[in-house]
């Protein structure tokens, strides 16, 4: 008999696994059939919170987690790609989005589990194509789904013969609320909604669980996977902690509200088995379809509220990096192309603050070692490029235009400035990556050392600041002051590495932090480079 027992487990285990595999396998291949751009989707087409649910449940659909979807809102809140009203439409549309998988698992075709596995492996293993090749992972996820629940299913029947769990579910279906708990629980557990309502559907086609006790479980199951969205705001921006925050009312409150209606709801599936005669598993799917559905539709209207409440619930200023373009007005480009070049300029303006803003970050990560400065200078590196992109696309659509020989020479400036700029970005975000590297292997950096690039940081800020300078006021002067200061930071460069050598020859030094260290100095006299470049053109030709 323990053999047996053992075999269950082993069983059950085994068969969660190959789900849980599965369905990220699953989710991956898809992802990258549909081309990897499932942040551009969500930044382009969320443009109010009716669109986020649609593009939340699409998004969903595509990765097979709704858990996914939200953390990837959470990150675009944070960044400022999606206000919290657009992001906590597209977390009800997840909620529904990921009913998909109870649905593919309503139907019972694990008897083809291996031959479509096969299939999947196939295509996987015989063709060089990516897009056959994403399509094979797809169908060997597919067939994974049901072999993991075949597997999950016949380990699970000997639950029946188990005095503790058949007393559990004597007490699920007189306890309401206790089944919500073991709901909650066990997802946080799995960290999949998905493999928990998998699992309850295996159990409930095996009768194990009526159904009295099986839908609080799987309300529980909703409220249980929004810890994954919690664990990801975890030291990310107010505004991402307040999504989050969302994610788990909009599920408790659903929950709360099904409960109270949980009678008339449990006679509302038995009534929908008599008239479609639905399977078991299929009972399941779409009790979890009804609950997400109709929970989006009651608290839709309650967006505005829910917003409020988070906000006062999470207090505090929200520090939101705009990635967006703010005045990149294409109309100006047909109409008036000298306006649309001097916009483009205003918009470099602020794309040149963000570079400043970037290497201050840097330099206090540098300083104090808090991540959150590491994790703001990312933010600002990735709103750099989406700026170089948004307003090169602009400039180069201005060029097709007919303009004066004075807006093309203006043209060229911003079209070389851009580069610039963006190429500060890189590099700050080089000595972000190797202090990271100091900090994660502990390297210590010598008082000497830090003196060194205290003094270049703060040169390097301030030259890149007037150049910036210059480029707003067409400046001569400052101009010229950028160069001279950037003649300064290259004898700097050369200093610091030949006291790098002498702490090296003494021994106050370690070659693992010396390499830290050159590599700082050098990404700092690069960025020089593009500071004096910003100047240079502006001293050749005026903006």
């Amino acid at each position: 008999m323990e053999l047996n027992w053992q075999e269950m487990l082993f069983q059950f285990i085994g068969g969660l696994g190959i789900f849980l595999f599965a369905i990220k396998y699953m989710g991956d291949g898809l992802q990258k059939a549909a081309g990897d751009r499932l942040r551009d989707i969500l930044d382009r087409f969320t443009t109010n919170p009716f669109m986020g649910v649609l593009v939340g449940i699409a998004v969903t659909v595509l990765i097979q987690s709704s858990s996914g979807t939200t953390v990837i809102t959470v990150g675009l809140v944070s960044a400022g790609f999606m206000t919290l009203r657009q992001a906590v439409g597209v977390i009800m549309g997840a909620n529904i989005g990921t009913t998909i998988t109870a649905f593919i698992i309503g139907f019972d075709v694990g008897v083809y589990a291996l031959p479509v596995m096969a299939l999947g492996a196939f295509l996987i293993f015989f063709f060089k194509k990516n897009q056959i090749q994403n399509l094979g992972e797809v169908i060997f996820g597919f067939g994974g789904l049901f072999l993991g629940m075949e597997l999950m299913s016949g380990g699970m029947k000997s639950l029946r013969e188990l005095p503790a769990f058949i007393e559990l579910t004597v007490n699920l279906s007189e306890y309401s609320i206790l089944g919500v708990i073991v709901g909650t629980v066990f997802t946080l557990i799995v960290q999949s909604s998905s493999a928990t309502v998998g699992i309850l559907q295996g159990l409930y086609a095996e009768d194990i669980l009526n159904l009295q006790a099986a839908l609080p479980v799987l309300f529980g199951d909703n409220i249980g996977t929004t810890i994954t969205a919690v664990l990801a705001s975890i030291g990310a921006s107010i505004a991402a902690r307040r999504a989050a925050a969302a994610h788990v009312l909009f599920n408790v409150v659903g929950t709360v509200i099904f409960m109270i209606f949980l009678v008339p709801f449990t006679n509302y599936i038995v009534w929908l088995t008599g008239v479609f005669g639905l399977e078991a598993k299929m009972q399941i799917a779409f009790a979890h379809g009804t609950f997400n559905v109709v929970n989006t539709i009651i608290q839709f209207p309650l967006i505005g509220a829910w917003v409020y409440l988070v906000t006062k619930f999470i207090p505090g200023e929200e520090v939101i990096i705009e990635y967006k373009p703010k005045l990149l007005d294409p109309h100006f480009i047909y109409t008036a192309p000298s306006i649309a070049i001097g916009q483009a300029k205003e918009e470099i303006l602020r794309m040149g603050h963000f570079s400043v803003q970037g290497l201050q970050e840097t330099y206090e990560y540098l300083k104090t070692g808090n991540k959150k400065h590491a994790e703001t200078g990312y933010q600002i590196e990735d709103a750099i490029n989406n700026l170089d992109n948004k307003i090169t696309d602009y400039l180069v659509k201005i060029s097709a235009e007919s303009i004066s020989n004075s807006d093309s020479t203006r043209h060229i400036l911003l079209m070389e400035t851009v580069r610039d700029i963006e190429r500060v970005g890189d590099h700050f975000e080089n000595i972000i990556e190797l202090i990271d590297h100091q900090l994660v292997n502990h390297v210590k950096i010598t008082g000497d050392a830090m003196d060194d690039l205290d003094e270049m940081f703060t040169l390097t800020i301030e030259t890149v600041q007037k150049a910036l300078e210059s480029l707003d006021t067409s400046s001569e002067k400052l101009a010229r002051e950028v160069a001279e200061q950037e003649d300064l930071i290259d004898k700097m460069e050369r200093k610091f590495r030949k006291n790098h050598i002498l702490r090296m020859n003494d021994g106050t030094c370690s070659p693992h932090a010396g390499i830290i260290y050159v590599d700082i100095v050098s990404n700092l006299e690069r960025i020089g480079d593009h500071a004096v470049n910003i100047a240079e053109a502006v001293l050749g030709k005026r903006a």
